[in-house]
C-alpha cells in the first residue's frame, strides 16, 4: 500500500479514537458517538497534515502523525460540541 495512504488512514483512525476519547471525557459537550467519530476523523486528517508540514512533528515520522491527528481529533468535536451548547443557550 502506498505509505501516503496510510498515513491518511492512520490519521482518520487516530482523529476518530481521539474524538471518542473528547466525548468520553466532556459528556456536556458530547455529540454522541458517530458524530464525535465523524468529526474526530475530520480533525485527525488536519492533524496528520498539519504534522507532515510543521518541521518538529514530521521529525517524529508515524508517533508525531498519531499523536497531533488524536489530539486535534479531540478537540474538534469539544469544539464544534460547546458552540454547539453555547448557541443553543442563547436563543
Amino acid at each position: 500500500m502506498d505509505s501516503s495512504l496510510v498515513n491518511l488512514l492512520i490519521s482518520l483512525v487516530s482523529g476518530g479514537v481521539g474524538g471518542n476519547v473528547g466525548g468520553a471525557v466532556s459528556k456536556a459537550t458530547s455529540l454522541g458517538p458517530v458524530l464525535n467519530t465523524v468529526l474526530g476523523a475530520v480533525g485527525g486528517l488536519g492533524g496528520g497534515q498539519l504534522a507532515n508540514h510543521l518541521g518538529g512533528l514530521a521529525s517524529l515520522g508515524q508517533a508525531g502523525n498519531v499523536g497531533s491527528s488524536a489530539l486535534v481529533g479531540l478537540l474538534l468535536p469539544l469544539v464544534v460540541g460547546f458552540l454547539k451548547k453555547k448557541m443553543a443557550g442563547s436563543k
